[in-house]
């Protein structure tokens, strides 16, 4: 473990995070998961990919329907449903939505009816992608799932749902998809703060936290609570659908808005939003043979389950930059595990497991 040499720093930032925690709890929030999340070394990953020691940030441990990112976001949306008086909720992702999945349980959890749109990205037709992981469990939450086309504007199919709810008497509340808007994103400018404290209380100095990034609402987000608490952290989304430069965008506009809506008059530094979209492969939702391999290989190191659309590919991109020397310079790594292991039941023939031995 590195120690934190300057007392001075690890004082201001102890205080800098107290002074975020203030502007935080100017917003409504309900208590949906078991946060602090653990932070936790994964030192048979590091032995095996040398470099940097390499620390996991549990946010699969969130607790809500399995856990995940999106219960950090919920925490502030589903408040603001509340303080707005909605009786249904509506929202949308790819057939195998973590967001979704949470979306519902939250809405379960808090007498709310549910309604998922669901895109179709990949066009497998195959029953386990299309009925089983997050689906089934968005049909258990009590969730209406009905599904769109590839391409669909999902936003406008959104909004003419809610139109055709408040005409027959229910009061709705859109929530976009991956929750990623300035509400949400407060989530993760709380997780920024939450990580900083509890590496501050064991010692330890983090020179680099890597996450998966999508709809962009959790690098967002910790762009801005990272930049609140003037963190030298060194921040890198591994990309899992938009191309880099896109994506990196999408964070910066999303991170800006957020620190306005924090009000504290923070800017943000457009190089602090950095986005590594070489793990893609040929779309979400569809495997590569490196999130294959680092599933397989995080599951056999370190016992963790990870998803093969978000997180593992998040994971993949961890990997191969470690392999590469990318963190060389860097003495401690962590990843932000943001869950997702329901989709695996999705995808069960993807991993070309062995079957039964005699």
């Amino acid at each position: 473990m590195t120690e934190v040499h300057d007392e001075q720093s690890a004082e201001l930032t102890v205080s800098l995070c107290k002074d975020l925690s203030i502007a935080l709890a100017r917003f409504p929030k309900v208590r949906l998961g078991h946060l602090p999340t653990p932070l936790e070394p994964m030192d048979r990953l590091s032995e095996a990919l040398g470099g940097p020691r390499l620390w996991v940030k549990r946010d699969d441990c969130t607790g809500l329907s399995s856990g995940g990112n999106k219960t950090r976001k919920l925490e502030y949306l589903m408040a603001d449903a509340q303080a707005q008086g909605a009786d249904t909720i509506i929202t949308q992702g790819a057939t195998q939505s973590n967001h979704a999945r949470q979306t519902a349980a939250a809405a379960a959890k808090l007498g709310m009816t549910c309604h998922i749109l669901l895109e179709d990205r990949t066009g497998s037709n195959d029953p386990s992608y299309i009925l089983n992981g997050n689906v089934l469990m968005d049909r258990l939450h009590g969730a209406t799932v009905s599904k769109r086309a590839g391409g669909t504007d999902m936003n406008a199919e959104m909004q003419r749902l809610a139109e055709e709810l408040l005409s027959n008497g229910h009061t709705p509340y859109v929530i976009p998809g991956g929750g990623s808007n300035p509400i949400g994103a407060l989530g993760y400018v709380n997780c920024a703060r939450e990580l900083a404290e509890q590496a501050a209380n064991i010692g330890l100095k983090i020179d680099g936290l890597v996450h998966a990034t999508g709809s962009s609402g959790t690098q967002a987000g910790l762009v801005t609570g990272l930049a609140a608490i003037r963190s030298n952290i060194q921040l890198l989304g591994i990309g899992v659908r938009a191309p880099q430069d896109k994506q990196e965008q999408m964070v910066y506009d999303l991170a800006q808005h957020t620190a306005d809506y924090l009000g504290t008059g923070l800017q943000i530094d457009r190089a602090a939003v950095r986005a590594n979209c070489d793990y893609v492969g040929p779309g979400y939702g569809m495997p590569t043979e490196g999130m294959k391999r680092a599933v397989k290989l995080l599951a056999q190191t370190e016992g963790l389950l990870f998803d093969p659309v978000y997180s593992g590919k998040g994971l993949d991109g961890l990997i191969d930059l470690t392999r590469k020397g990318h963190f060389g310079h860097m003495e401690n790594v962590v990843f932000l595990h943001t869950g997702g292991s329901a989709a695996l039941f999705g995808y069960p023939d993807t991993f070309d497991l062995p079957g039964y031995t005699d």
